[in-house]
């Protein structure tokens, strides 16, 4: 029996080429002009496809940042996962792990806050925020893996831990008194935080 996949059909493939064209369209137009500053219109005619089309992938301007976010996000997590193996202390590979999240969100500040509002506000029915979601659950069981490396740690309160951990990123990312802040400072200011959970 063959172990390669089937090729997809003549309709599939073209489902497929669309996708990537709005998503290649979203991200360059988003990353230019941020999402405000940008209509469906606009991405539907630099994508090729009409705007009845575009729907079909993504109701809103707001399903369209999570698509293009997704996939940028799940990337830093996987940097940031190799960056942790790599760390000695609990505290450095956390933040190993946290930082390349970071620099994704702040690309274009605008849209990493928006990108964090239509994750958490967003319509969970939809197939590009429940992907959220789940790359949020990916980046807290990878914390917890870590957290429980610090030997104050049991495995009971990891997760818990690993969640406030994350969440306290996630409100350090969007608030908005942190609008025009450095990558840096968001990471040292979420340093801060989680060095005092672990010394809690």
């Amino acid at each position: 029996m063959s172990s390669q996949a089937t090729p997809l059909g003549r309709r599939e493939r073209n489902k497929q080429q669309k996708l990537e064209r709005i998503t290649a369209a979203a991200a360059e137009l988003f990353t230019a002009h941020g999402i405000d500053d940008v209509t469906t219109q606009q991405i539907a005619e630099k994508a090729d496809v009409g705007t009845g089309t575009l729907f079909l992938y993504a109701k809103t301007k707001g399903e369209l940042l999570l698509l293009v976010q997704n996939v940028h996000y799940a990337a830093a997590l996987e940097t940031g996962r190799q960056a942790a193996a790599r760390a000695e202390s609990a505290l450095d590979a956390t933040m190993a792990l946290l930082r390349p999240i970071i620099e994704c969100n702040r690309v274009q500040v605008e849209n990493g806050r928006t990108y964090l509002r239509e994750m958490v506000f967003g319509n969970p029915a939809d197939a590009h925020h429940a992907e959220a979601l789940r790359i949020v659950g990916e980046t807290e069981t990878a914390l917890t893996d870590i957290l429980k490396r610090d030997p104050r740690i049991d495995d009971q309160h990891a997760p818990t831990l690993a969640r406030m951990v994350s969440a306290a990123m996630f409100v350090t990312m969007a608030a908005g008194v942190n609008a025009e802040a450095s990558i840096d400072d968001i990471t040292d200011d979420v340093r801060t935080q989680v060095e005092a959970l672990l010394d809690r």
